[in-house]
């Protein structure tokens, strides 16, 4: 199966191009951004050896979706989306923060829980909670955005303050985006017979100084979600939700000694296993906008997204 894992395109007017794990974005003239969603797979901020088919489409067509749903709460970078892996957008200056929010006490939050923390992001987490469970109320936990392959890592809404890494002014119109998004994202998936359990929103400034979202918004990357049937009866059995997300994937690494730390190796990622992601990546996009996933061309991948992106940016 043809997948799209890198990419060196030479669009005109490109300025430069920014690599990031799974996307790789091309600035035209300092104007536009053109982001390629490509079928890399990232897990514990570490890129895997073999791309996942269709994951890169999956991820933009979803994002693309929602920043339509979304864009009469909080505006959005997006302008077009040429090809099923591209969206162009206008070129922001990007906040150092990415606005973590957590409905339940799942994934990074259910581990740090089973450590004993009871606090997160400076957020105070109560006592007598089990993986899974809702938290009273949604909590913001904040991750910086690590450069060069580093590890994101939790910071503190008063650390973002008191560094001077997003202003107070900036920061509560963060919070508050972030909240009106969940909310929205919430309701959608609710609708869907699903449960938004936590996810993470990028935010950015256009030249013109306006707050807008940026990025991917409700992938399975970036989100967890729970099948709304039978969560509380698994919950009170103690059994494990059923879950669509990226979570199985790190599970899976996880299982297999790995979780990004110096001397582990990656498992063997066999065709058998890329497959079964590319199914549950295909499952989610079917289930969270119930509508048919439809592949693309795959014949050739990278001809197809350079044609494309050429033919917009000439009629633009």
């Amino acid at each position: 199966m043809n997948t799209i894992t890198t990419t060196n395109f030479n669009f005109p007017n490109q300025k430069s191009v920014y690599r990031g794990k799974v996307r790789e974005v091309y600035n035209i003239n300092d104007e536009l951004l053109v982001m390629v969603a490509t079928d890399r797979l990232s897990a514990f901020d570490v890129v895997l050896p073999k791309g996942i088919p269709y994951k890169g489409q999956i991820l933009n067509q979803i994002a693309t979706k929602f920043m339509e749903l979304t864009q009469d709460i909080v505006p959005n970078w997006l302008i077009a989306t040429p090809d099923p892996n591209v969206a162009v957008g206008y070129l922001c200056e990007p906040f150092k923060v990415e606005m973590v929010i957590r409905g339940y006490v799942s994934g990074h939050a259910a581990r740090e829980y089973a450590l004993g923390k009871r606090e997160i992001c400076g957020v105070s987490m109560p006592e007598g909670l089990k993986e899974n469970d809702k938290f009273p109320t949604p909590i913001i936990t904040p991750t910086t955005k690590a450069d060069n392959g580093e590890h994101d890592a939790d910071i503190s809404r008063e650390d973002i303050l008191s560094k001077g890494i997003v202003t107070e002014e900036d920061y509560i119109v963060l919070e508050n985006y972030t909240l009106a998004l969940f909310q929205r994202g919430t309701e959608i998936a609710a609708s869907r017979g699903l449960i938004l359990v936590d996810t993470k929103y990028e935010f950015g400034k256009t030249k013109d100084g306006i707050i807008v979202l940026i990025d991917e918004i409700h992938t399975p990357d970036s989100s967890r979600y729970f099948y709304s049937e039978g969560y509380q009866e698994r919950q009170d059995r103690g059994e494990e939700q059923k879950q669509l997300s990226k979570e199985f994937v790190r599970r899976w690494l996880i299982e297999n000694n790995f979780q990004g730390l110096e001397g582990q190796h990656i498992p063997e990622m066999t065709d058998q296993y890329i497959e079964t992601v590319s199914e549950r990546y295909i499952e989610l996009y079917e289930k969270i906008l119930g509508e048919k996933f439809v592949k693309a061309d795959v014949t050739n991948i990278y001809e197809r997204i350079e044609k494309n992106v050429l033919s917009y940016l000439q009629l633009k």
